[in-house]
């Protein structure tokens, strides 16, 4: 009887490490060598899914990033909730934010080339985990920290130096494109993230105008907002949502949200976190974010601080009507480091968003 009980707690004592509550790490820098020990993912039936009390999210307009695709989370300490505002949440200390790069595979195995879609889970058969990347809200500020899969996809490792990847992505034409991915270091990571220069890390995803959109959540579809409202770790939501800003929707636009709207939303996800008025872009002039209106400062007509090379000897950041004359057009298509924008986070052109934004260009009005 008694060797009965002990198997019985022994079983339940396994169970409760496995639902073990996510890492709470306010301050400190012990950070887990293994991304498993932050308890935010797990690997569950062949699926690398949110753990329980855990989030998952998607984006209006994801950044690109050689086509991976991104399987993000949200989790915050029990009792604690993130403060809406328009432009940058206020997140609560103990915020872990997860995105977790993977391309999905063919029957035969090969990686392909295609849009992100957002998921609530990856069967893990299907795709190749490449890296997650944690974003920690700590006392002190945000930190960012790395982690690169092993080929087993058991388990991923914290890589403070980064990695690379040589890649080949097959298409639905038959074409292969090979991509030197780079899985960034920690300052690499730390760059990025500063949308204000001097101000250190911040999220840069998941703001108001990017997560206001529905997500299909294994309860059912269901706008993101409202969602974290009703989890209880959002408060300040506006309780009319045309109230909230809304990022068109990449590749599937709404009614309404035309070349413009895309095109602005595109360039917000992937060029505004350096080009506004308070980031490291800042001294071009050139300020791609929503809150810029579409004239001088937005590009239009606009002279390029850099000259030569990275201009293409091309006149203006954006010609209306003429791609082929717009330095931002150049500066897309290029993969050369010294030209390419942006500098990080790619190493192929994206074919989808370069067609999108010279179709924008050239849809421009006036004379420069």
């Amino acid at each position: 009887m008694m060797r009965g009980w002990l198997v019985i707690a022994a079983l339940l004592l396994g169970a409760c490490e496995q639902q073990r509550a996510p890492l709470h790490l306010p301050s400190g820098e012990d950070y887990p060598e293994l991304l498993s020990a932050w308890g935010v993912l797990e690997q569950r039936d062949g699926r690398l899914q949110p753990a329980a009390g855990v989030l998952p999210y998607d984006l209006n307009t994801p950044l690109f990033t050689d086509y991976a695709h991104k399987l993000r989370t949200l989790w915050m300490p029990a009792g604690s909730q993130a403060q809406y505002a328009e432009a940058r949440f206020d997140y609560p200390v103990g915020t872990v934010l997860s995105k977790t790069f993977y391309y999905p595979r063919d029957a035969q195995g090969r990686l392909l080339r295609s849009e992100q879609q957002g998921a609530e889970a990856v069967e893990l058969k299907r795709v190749r985990l490449i890296e997650t990347r944690i974003l920690l809200r700590q006392e002190q500020g945000w930190v960012t920290l790395p982690y690169v899969w092993d080929a087993a996809q058991r388990e991923a490792t914290l890589d403070w130096a980064g990695a690379s990847f040589d890649l080949r992505l097959h298409d639905e034409r038959g074409e292969v494109l090979a991509v030197d991915y780079q899985v960034p270091d920690a300052n690499q990571c730390a760059g990025c993230h500063e949308e204000q220069a001097g101000k250190g890390v911040a999220p840069l995803g998941p703001k108001a105008r990017q997560l206001n959109k529905d997500f299909a959540y294994a309860e059912g579809l269901a706008n993101q907002l409202q969602r974290w409202q009703a989890a209880g770790l959002l408060q300040g939501l506006p309780r009319d949502l045309a109230e909230v800003p809304q990022n068109a929707l990449w590749g599937k636009p709404r009614a309404g949200e035309g070349v413009q709207a895309q095109a602005r939303s595109y360039l917000d996800a992937n060029c505004a976190h350096c080009h506004n008025r308070e980031g490291p872009g800042r001294t071009s002039g050139l300020y791609l974010d929503p809150d810029t209106p579409l004239g001088i400062a937005y590009g239009l007509c606009k002279q390029p601080v850099a000259a030569g090379k990275g201009s293409g000897d091309r006149l203006v950041d954006i010609h209306p009507g003429a791609p082929e004359k717009s330095v931002l057009s150049f500066r897309l298509h290029s993969t050369d480091p010294s030209i390419m924008m942006p500098e990080l986070g790619r190493s192929s052109v994206h074919r989808e968003g370069l067609e999108l934004i010279d179709r924008w260009i050239a849809s421009l009005d006036g004379e420069c």
